[in-house]
């Protein structure tokens, strides 16, 4: 029987490679749902594509606009929008699995709702568990979900990992996260401040959105996935390090208590951590090039505090920092960050003017221990509010 999949931002680079993957594996998997926020024609074009039973847009005007389209070209897809409807396709009791490549805070709910309803939750949103913490790990615990991971750095992890996780407590020392160092990372330091979007965008080794490539460039996005790996894979802060490795081709490694090192080696593309996480525990083709090891670079390794590293890449530390601090902080230092980046990406406030605002947000935002999916949303809605405050302030000097 067919795999039912929903796609939770179907037109992303996350999304659009997933459907690559699925596209290659059309007997064992149906697209059952799609969704995205705005891009109408995008989602137009894979409905017609792989016919979906559902689409559905965050925004009512383009889920209005995309109903229109879906008429006009007899295609026999349900529109739906809003925010209730993204849980229901999350939810629905004939998906098998749920692609959560939403970027943000935003694809918090209907995670929680997939979660909730024992989904295959293959988790390409950080900020699901960045934010949720412990009540996303509960929900995911009571409502007997399997969560993968699909950062490439999360699925080397797991792909090193024993089977049983009830084994990892007492054979590791230390995960070790690997980061390509972004397109900055030999740039004088003192430069950074007249960085361009279109700078910050252009990634070497990776082609990703421009958020995410945003947070690459400040290592935000390692900060992020330092705060993942501590929930997803129950290690203790002091147990996670990351190391740069430019040319990104160990995704990630796994120390061990009697100094063994495993890691988990591929190119740069981001089918191979989707097709795993589709098909674990099997493995189906990726579409993605192999390792060719008789023409391959070779591969080095640079201490992120060496080089000045740490002067240029501040916003990392945050995330021990966040990991040590009340809960709820990491929350509001992912909600300030969205800020930040957009602010960063709509010109309003220097490259180096993020970390300013993730750092001053963190010290006026106190969380009260979030309990559930409310007080998630309220401490991320006042997080922005500070956030946004602060780029006002800046923006005027």
């Amino acid at each position: 029987m067919k795999q039912n999949i929903t796609i939770l931002g179907s037109t992303g680079s996350i999304g659009t490679n997933t459907l690559d993957v699925l596209s290659r594996h059309l007997d064992q998997y149906q697209v059952f749902a799609l969704t995205a926020s705005v891009q109408v024609e995008v989602i137009l074009a894979q409905c017609a594509k792989f016919k979906p039973r559902y689409a559905v847009m965050a925004q009512e005007h383009a889920g209005r606009l995309l109903a229109d389209r879906v008429k006009a070209e007899g295609l026999s897809v349900e529109v739906l929008w809003g925010a209730e409807a993204l849980d229901t396709v999350s939810s629905h009791p004939e998906v098998h699995a749920v692609m959560a490549a939403i970027v943000g805070a935003a694809g918090l709910s209907p995670c929680l709702a997939a979660a909730h309803a024992g989904k295959r939750l293959l988790l390409a949103n950080k900020e699901a568990l960045v934010v949720g913490g412990d009540v996303f790990l509960s929900a995911v615990k009571k409502g007997g979900a399997v969560l993968l991971p699909i950062d490439s750095e999360h699925s080397a992890v797991f792909q090193s990992l024993p089977d049983d996780p009830a084994t990892w407590a007492n054979r590791i020392e230390q995960i070790i996260l690997t980061a390509s160092g972004g397109p900055f990372r030999t740039r004088a330091v003192a430069s950074l401040r007249d960085v361009t979007p279109e700078e910050a965008c252009a990634h070497p080794n990776w082609v990703m959105g421009r958020k995410i490539s945003v947070d690459s460039a400040t290592m935000m996005n390692k900060a992020l996935e330092v705060i993942e790996a501590r929930y997803l894979f129950g290690v203790t802060p002091d147990q996670l390090s990351v190391v740069i490795h430019p040319q990104s081709i160990i995704h990630s490694m796994v120390k061990y208590k009697d100094t063994s090192v495993v890691a988990q080696l591929g190119t740069p593309d981001m089918r191979v951590p989707i097709a795993y996480g589709l098909s674990w525990p099997e493995r189906i083709t990726s579409g993605a090039q192999g390792l060719d090891f008789h023409n391959l670079k070779p591969m080095t390794f640079e201490a992120i505090d060496d080089h000045g590293h740490d002067v240029r890449f501040p916003g990392l530390k945050l995330a021990w920092h966040a990991l040590d601090a009340a809960s709820g902080t990491c929350a509001v230092l992912n909600a300030a960050n969205e800020i930040a980046v957009e602010a960063f990406l709509n010109r309003q406030i220097r490259f180096d003017q993020i970390h300013h605002v993730n750092l001053e947000t963190l010290t006026k935002t106190m969380p009260q221990s979030p309990q559930s999916l409310s007080d998630l949303l309220a401490l991320d809605a006042i997080s922005r509010v500070h956030a946004a405050a602060l780029v006002r302030r800046l923006a005027t000097h």
